[in-house]
């Protein structure tokens, strides 16, 4: 598919590609990006191969909604990066604005290098940090993640990166409920859901005032 007409823009927000920074050029970085993910894929199976057909509405449009939800951040984390969904195309989309830098938090060797590679070919404003989310507190406006964890171990995640401040913006699909509900068991949180631009299944489910709960 053309990078030059990637999604149908009717089934669209009104504004939703120019909010998100989807340039021209910035459309054509995704597609060369879905092509090292294709190849990639096919050694060290990074998302399901069938996937790959539904590339733009599946996994583009999955992970450029949330800057959508977030239009005016600019410093991200990507908990659990792995194929480099959301945190690769939030750092394309942002690859112009001044002070933007996504951190790729990924603990597999194999996986950050080819995030790397991605990083490196498409001179993106993104840092790579092999290492384990929950030893990591980043300097970031929001942190989010993809298909990494259910909720409750994925506020341990991301708990020393939210008490400095930043927001969670977490994509989920239709359990969300469930997991909202077995997290308030550990955490404490105020929580919204939003519906997925991408899947009317899922959810973009937004946290904030994350503690722990406090034992009698």
């Amino acid at each position: 598919m053309s990078a030059a007409a990637p999604l149908d823009a009717a089934a669209l927000p009104d504004g939703f590609l120019q909010t998100i920074g989807a340039t021209p050029q910035r459309l054509a970085d995704v597609e060369a990006f879905a092509a090292m993910l294709g190849e990639a894929n096919a050694r060290m199976n990074l998302v399901g191969a069938s996937t790959m057909d539904q590339f733009w509405s599946r996994h583009f449009l999955d992970s450029a909604q949330l800057l959508w939800f977030e239009p005016r951040a600019v410093a991200w984390a990507d908990l659990g990066a792995g194929a480099g969904l959301p945190g690769i195309v939030l750092a394309i989309l942002l690859k112009d604005r001044p002070g933007a830098k996504v951190h790729l938090v990924e603990s597999v060797a194999k996986r950050c290098a080819f995030l790397a590679r991605v990083v490196a070919v498409l001179g993106l404003p993104a840092q790579i940090h092999n290492e384990r989310a929950e030893i990591l507190a980043l300097d970031v406006e929001v942190v989010t993640a993809r298909a990494c964890a259910p909720l409750s171990r994925l506020l341990g995640f991301a708990a020393p990166t939210m008490a400095g401040g930043a927001r969670g913006l977490f994509l989920k699909g239709q359990e969300v409920d469930s997991e909202v509900a077995q997290a308030r068991k550990v955490w404490e949180f105020a929580a919204a859901a939003h519906p997925s631009l991408s899947d009317s299944r899922g959810r973009v489910l937004a946290v904030t005032e994350l503690a722990r709960v406090r034992r009698a």
